[in-house]
């Protein structure tokens, strides 16, 4: 009786711990950076402060909860340079950078702050400058931390920074395709849960068994 107590314990456990661990994922609250190259968002390969776009290009911005550069969520807007930096005229020995400025959704927000509206700026710098000093003309206050990690755009967030969260697999307002290995468990391979489920129903079995060996022998 005892072990049978044991193992539906065991299944109640491995349920709820199996359920959980679907439900959510660890991820990074954080700004991430973007190049905007023939109307297509490419994650980029430099941090904003070692970064020097040339003239013309279109860099963005996002805040969003993400597991890793993989999983991060792109800037929603499609503008283009042209109509970015239509009202900024080309000077000498300047130049242009389009900027655009995702704040995220409230899904992604730190706990009682609200995001600003998405925006576009173009920042008129001298040739060398990087993405960061282009940011910093347009969308101060910046803060950023020890690690030179870039915390906050325009005072957003107003605490924070790259924080460890849970989030919710379809909170993204892009959500994530099934991974290689989920698209092989899903092919027919076992899963984990279907392994756990498998290892419990043996222990019901031995325990059914062993009950019936001790009826017997009483």
């Amino acid at each position: 009786m005892r072990l049978r107590r044991a193992a539906a314990l065991l299944l109640t456990s491995l349920v709820l711990a199996l359920g959980t661990g679907q439900a959510q994922a660890v991820g990074y609250r954080y700004w991430s950076f973007w190049d905007r190259d023939a109307n297509t968002w490419t994650y980029a390969t430099q941090g904003p402060s070692t970064a020097v776009p040339s003239d013309g290009d279109v860099q963005g911005f996002r805040f969003a909860v993400s597991e890793d550069s993989a999983d991060a969520t792109k800037p929603r807007s499609t503008a283009d340079f042209a109509s970015i930096c239509a009202n900024t005229p080309p000077k000498d020995g300047k130049k242009r950078i389009a900027l655009v400025l995702d704040f995220g959704t409230t899904t992604d927000a730190p706990e009682g702050q609200t995001p600003p509206r998405p925006r576009t700026a173009c920042a008129s710098v001298s040739p060398d400058a990087t993405s960061a000093e282009a940011l910093a003309t347009v969308a101060k206050p910046l803060r950023y931390n020890t690690n030179a990690l870039l915390c906050a755009i325009a005072g957003y967030p107003k605490t924070g920074c790259g924080e460890p969260v849970t989030k919710e697999n379809d909170s993204n307002d892009n959500a994530s395709k099934p991974t290689e290995t989920e698209g092989k468990e899903n092919d027919g391979g076992p899963s984990v849960g279907l392994l756990a489920g498998a290892g419990v129903v043996a222990l019901l079995g031995a325990a059914a068994v062993w009950q019936a060996r001790r009826r017997r022998n009483g």
